[in-house]
């Protein structure tokens, strides 16, 4: 997950504790949002995830959907091109380690998030 957070964090131009927030708040936001079982599968799949996940505390979207991530993520001090950026780079990674086809399927489950990755 080191990996990750410094790739995100100089991509991003934030600092890796940003980054960890940043991918806790997605990964929590896919778990709320579906019930599909590729996103467990791509959270237990990549490395670091459930850390990231446990580190970010309040995870409780209250049914804003991509909106309410969205505010989470700018209240982290993130812009809209930096948001792209960890959705970009966690992607990648998640792919490595957990598989195409199986973050393909996570993100086509939960709604709106798609676009943005």
């Amino acid at each position: 997950m080191n990996e990750l957070l410094n790739r995100i964090a100089s991509s991003a131009e934030i600092e890796p504790d940003t980054a960890q927030q940043s991918v806790g708040y997605i990964l929590a936001y896919m778990r709320e949002e579906s019930s599909d079982p590729a996103v467990e599968e791509m959270i237990g799949g990549t490395p670091g995830a459930s850390d990231a996940i446990g580190r970010v505390g309040d995870t409780d979207f209250g049914g804003g959907g991509i909106m309410a991530l969205g505010a989470k993520l700018m209240g982290l001090g993130l812009d809209m091109g930096q948001i792209r950026t960890v959705a970009e780079e966690l992607v990648a990674y998640s792919k490595a380690s957990a598989s195409d086809d199986t973050v393909n399927r996570a993100i086509s489950s939960v709604p709106a998030l798609s676009q943005f990755v």
